[in-house]
């Protein structure tokens, strides 16, 4: 309650008592038009600076007109007391909008205003805005992070759904990275501040949630114009009516009845549930727009690299073509000559090793050529890894050429013969299947793939996920022009990629979903929709949220507002109900969008928290 809020009782205190005692004859009518100008002022003043600065005619206008033809049509108290209950809905949906901001928030959680900072004077309490880059703050168990930073020492358990969603907790240790408003749940860290206050990530999505309406959804734009559209027909009706039944009671019952502003509560409310419920899922949404957008999305393009794929080469098969060498034999030889090397298939094949447990020795010798591979000695022997063109120049021969079938052959040669070969492939995301399914489910009609990978590749990834399409060799430019042929097909098309290099492929595209967006200022910049973790899944959750939402909007403009208004319109123009009743019943609408709304932060959405 701010001292605002309290002028504002004062004002509904004194327009209602002064209705009483006229009511009882007890004060003259001038006293009462004196309460009444009290009363309407803000109402006024509100509805003035809406129609000039916003072209809008809101409720103010609409309850401004009904209190004056009452007053100066000889239905005074009438028109007193229907200004007064409209004062108190307008005041208990104002303090239900900022409870519902506040309880979004707290659901996101909350970053503490204070931290413990190491230092070589030991151990102080500062506050969080006396932090400074650099500064190192010791976080307990049971305490929330309180910047984002690397940990320089401890280790522990930390819960970082605020962030990513996630519900199981992660291990954190040295040189990882942590974010402010996570929670240690068990251990202890030292963590180095790279960023606080509204720097943080944390601090971003809050912000992101607060501005949720900036993005205007079009439906909610939507009910803007047919607001506009309503208002000179309405008074046209009001025109008529008192024409024909020269009853002043009727036209300021309707008056209640036919005002559009109700249209305005529809979406905003919701739109503020959505982002905050996505945010605690771990799917940041810059606004209602792209909920919108994403609702009604019926084709999703996928970058491959980093998005359906793990980006992390790993070997899936080793075969020996030499008797003398058995697959294990193989991958150890490999994996000596590679484990110098910095290059990816060679990690792949070191770790390969290091899963199958095996013993590898160190090379006596070690010689890598670029855009070759590598060459070694182990053991004695001359081992060569890498593509036929090394193996072809050291005079190793061929019988035919061996195809990957969408993996990549790394060729072993061990004393001037082919010994076998190893077969690497990126790894699909786990559950990339069952998310392209889910979305499939959910009324996309196209799942395309847009990669600059080889044809082979591509084509192999694309039938292990079942998308209908797969475009390969494409330089960013023809991802643009592959997502321009799609919209102009009438398609509404979703793209899906790392956030950076798929920049001008993810702007182009109706709605912009970046893989991965946790602690990367770029991923949260370049796309309408960031995933705080790599997870194909937050994108089902994402649509869900969306479609949730725009059903919910529905509801709200045809139940909570068209059938309530046409049943009071109704009942009006039957005299079933007068002035005072009509504006008791005008808390319905109010009341109903809320309720509707708010439960999107509660109710049971597939893949959301």
């Amino acid at each position: 309650m701010t001292r605002e809020r309290w002028i504002e009782v004062a004002r509904i205190a004194i327009t209602g008592f002064a209705a009483l005692l006229y009511w009882q004859n007890l004060i003259p009518l001038w006293v009462l038009w004196g309460a009444v100008a009290i009363g309407l002022y803000p109402l006024v003043k509100t509805g003035i600076i809406d129609l000039f600065t916003e072209r809008k005619i809101g409720t103010e206008i609409f309850v401004t007109v009904a209190t004056l033809v009452a007053v100066f049509g000889g239905e005074t108290v009438a028109g007193a007391v229907l200004m007064v209950i409209i004062l108190i809905a307008e005041f208990i949906a104002e303090l239900n909008t900022d409870r519902a901001r506040a309880s979004i928030k707290s659901l996101i959680g909350s970053v503490p205003q204070s931290a413990s900072v190491r230092s070589t004077q030991g151990e102080r309490k500062v506050a969080l805005s006396e932090l400074k880059i650099g500064d190192v703050v010791l976080v307990k168990t049971g305490e929330r992070i309180p910047v984002d930073g690397a940990v320089v020492g401890g280790q522990a358990s930390v819960n970082q759904a605020p962030i990513t969603g996630e519900s199981i907790p992660v291990d954190r240790s040295e040189g990882e990275q942590v974010f402010a408003g996570t929670i240690v749940e068990s251990g202890a860290l030292d963590v180095r501040t790279d960023k606080v206050g509204g720097d943080t990530i944390f601090s971003r999505i809050i912000a992101l949630v607060e501005n949720a309406e900036a993005e205007r959804a079009p439906v909610q734009k939507l009910a803007d114009r047919v607001a506009g559209i309503l208002i000179p027909v309405v008074f046209v009706f009001l025109a008529i009516v008192y024409f024909v039944t020269r009853d002043v009671s009727t036209i300021v019952t309707l008056l209640i009845f036919t005002s559009p502003a109700e249209l305005g509560l529809a979406t905003p409310l919701v739109m503020i549930a959505a982002v905050a419920r996505g945010a605690r899922s771990g799917v940041l949404i810059k606004g209602g727009l792209y909920l919108e957008l994403l609702a009604k999305v019926d084709a999703i393009v996928f970058d491959k690299t980093g998005t359906l794929t793990a980006n992390k080469p790993e070997v899936v098969e080793v075969q020996s073509l030499d008797a003398a060498y058995s697959n294990t034999d193989l991958l150890k030889y490999a994996a000596a000559a590679d484990r110098r090397s910095a290059h990816p298939l060679a990690k792949a094949v070191v770790e390969a090793a290091a899963r199958d447990k095996l013993d590898v020795p160190e090379p006596q010798s070690y010689d890598q050529l670029q855009g070759r591979g590598v060459k070694a000695t182990v053991n004695g022997k001359a081992v060569l890894v890498g593509n036929p063109a090394l193996l072809n120049e050291a005079g190793v021969v061929f019988d035919k050429k061996i195809d990957g079938s969408g993996r990549t052959p790394v060729h072993v040669g061990i004393d001037g013969k082919l010994a076998g070969v190893i077969f690497i492939a990126d790894t699909l995301r786990p559950g990339a299947k069952e998310a392209l399914a889910a979305l499939r489910e959910s009324g996309v009609k196209k799942l395309i793939m847009l990669t600059g990978d080889n044809e082979s590749t591509a084509k192999a990834i694309a039938s292990s996920v079942g998308l209908d399409e797969v475009r390969a060799d494409l330089m960013p430019e023809d991802k643009v022009a592959v997502i321009a042929d799609l919209q102009n097909q009438g398609l509404r098309v979703a793209m899906v990629g790392d956030g950076v290099n798929d920049a001008p492929a993810l702007a182009r595209a109706d709605v912009g979903i970046a893989m991965g967006g946790g602690g990367t200022q770029a991923a949260l910049e370049a796309a309408d929709i960031a995933l705080m973790t790599d997870d194909l899944n937050k994108i089902v959750a994402a649509r869900n949220i969306a479609k949730r939402a725009y059903r919910t909007v529905q509801e709200n403009l045809w139940v909570g507002v068209g059938v309530v208004h046409v049943l009071g319109i109704t009942a009006a123009l039957m005299n079933w109900i007068g002035p005072i009743e009509a504006a008791f019943i005008h808390l319905g609408p109010d009341v109903l969008v809320f309720l509707n709304s708010v439960k999107l932060l509660r109710v049971k959405i597939p893949g959301t928290r």
